[in-house]
């Protein structure tokens, strides 16, 4: 059983072909700047040189085309046919309060994901635009959205309810959703297997720390809390985002500077977080961590003032839970910075983390960082996004 698996932005479009059998990835790719002038594939088959076709893309169908002839062509391809791949799996942000679940798509589907585009306006416009692209390249082939709100939508009501006029609830579905849930889906399960926990009663926080960063808590392997809400501006210090804020701080900056809330909003996801707070040296944490070295005092208060937020996190999921059995750090901060994931850790001795150096020492493969006699287990758990779809999607399809 071959999936490919479909991730549209904007003007982006990842993919991988994934052979369920073995759960290898036969090729994958990104198809850039499409809308836009410039737009280029890069396909790279599994133990082939890139190949990489630059041809204008005005939209995502022909974007899709272009995916099916680079799988298929006859030097760099990997199947014969489309009807080598059994079903395609596709990322899809937002199901608002209608569906929580993986399904496969249908019109109904189609017709939620559209009703949602106010509440995930970059994101689902673009991933209804592939699943119809990829209807129209392989007509009669199962498509399934898999949402990345899934996972936060388990969370019982006190979590995920703000403390606002119920109204808006019935009305605009206004609540926390939480976003990177097929991450934290993925790595919850793979932390209880690797950590040999309890699958029903395992108590883990999974903290994906990239340029967007965002934290849950799950009992086995089901979503109690998570940092992100109505939007992925909630919760941790990001790249450019802000994360938690008093949201008087609009008001103010509205009267103050003469701009209205769209404006603001757009300071906050765009210009804020690491970025903003280092005086606008860069939204990359290896950037910053350079200025910091160099003796740069407000790129070393923005890291500190990231790896606090994400302590403060971590305790409190550990109350929300309490306890904790395991912490797992992801995403590409999270898989491959030592120095953050032990700053992290050095907060939270009062639950008996011990860090092992020597162990932490490791980049993008699983392992446990933890000391052997450390009360809780850390372990560092690369995530893959695609993987867990293509699993999705092989299990309503197969």
């Amino acid at each position: 059983m071959k999936i490919l698996v479909v991730n549209c932005g904007s003007s982006s479009l990842k993919y991988q072909l994934i052979d369920m059998a073995d759960e290898s990835v036969i090729a994958k790719g990104l198809c850039e700047r499409i809308g836009i002038e410039g737009s280029k594939l890069t396909h790279q088959p599994a133990g082939k040189d890139k190949f990489v076709v630059e041809n204008p893309m005005p939209d995502h169908t022909v974007a899709i085309k272009m995916v099916m002839d680079a799988l298929q062509d006859p030097e760099h391809g990997v199947i014969k046919s489309t009807d080598e791949i059994s079903a395609i799996g596709h990322r899809v942000l937002h199901g608002g309060k209608v569906y929580s679940e993986s399904i496969v798509v249908d019109e109904d589907v189609k017709r939620v994901i559209r009703e949602c585009f106010d509440l995930g306006p970059l994101h689902n416009p673009a991933n209804l635009m592939g699943i119809e692209a990829c209807e129209a390249a392989m007509p009669g082939k199962p498509n399934v959205a898999v949402w990345d709100t899934g996972f936060g939508m388990a969370m019982p009501e006190k979590a995920y309810m703000y403390a606002i006029p119920h109204e808006y609830y019935e009305k605009y579905s206004i609540r926390r959703y939480g976003f990177h849930g097929t991450s934290h889906m993925f790595v919850s399960g793979e932390a209880i297997k690797f950590g040999g926990l309890d699958p029903e009663k395992a108590k883990v926080i999974v903290c994906h720390l990239g340029n967007g960063a965002s934290i849950s808590a799950s009992i086995g392997g089901k979503c109690v809390d998570t940092s992100m809400g109505l939007t992925p501006l909630e919760g941790l210090i990001m790249g450019t985002r802000s994360g938690d804020i008093d949201p008087a701080v609009v008001q103010f900056i509205c009267n103050k500077e003469g701009k209205d809330v769209n404006e603001v909003l757009n300071i906050l996801n765009k210009k804020s977080g690491i970025l903003g707070m280092s005086g606008g040296i860069s939204s990359d944490f290896r950037d910053i961590e350079a200025a910091k070295k160099e003796g740069n005092h407000l790129a070393e208060v923005a890291l500190e003032a990231f790896i606090y937020r994400v302590a403060k996190y971590i305790g409190a999921y550990t109350a929300a839970m309490n306890g904790v059995d395991a912490i797992a750090f992801t995403a590409g901060v999270g898989e491959n910075d030592k120095a953050t994931r032990k700053a992290v850790c050095e907060y939270l001795g009062y639950l008996g983390v011990k860090i092992d150096d020597e162990a932490n020492d490791v980049r993008g493969k699983n392992a446990v960082i933890s000391a052997a006699d450390s009360k809780v287990k850390v372990m560092l758990l690369p995530t893959n996004e695609e993987l867990a779809i293509a699993r999705e999607t092989k299990r309503l399809t197969e």
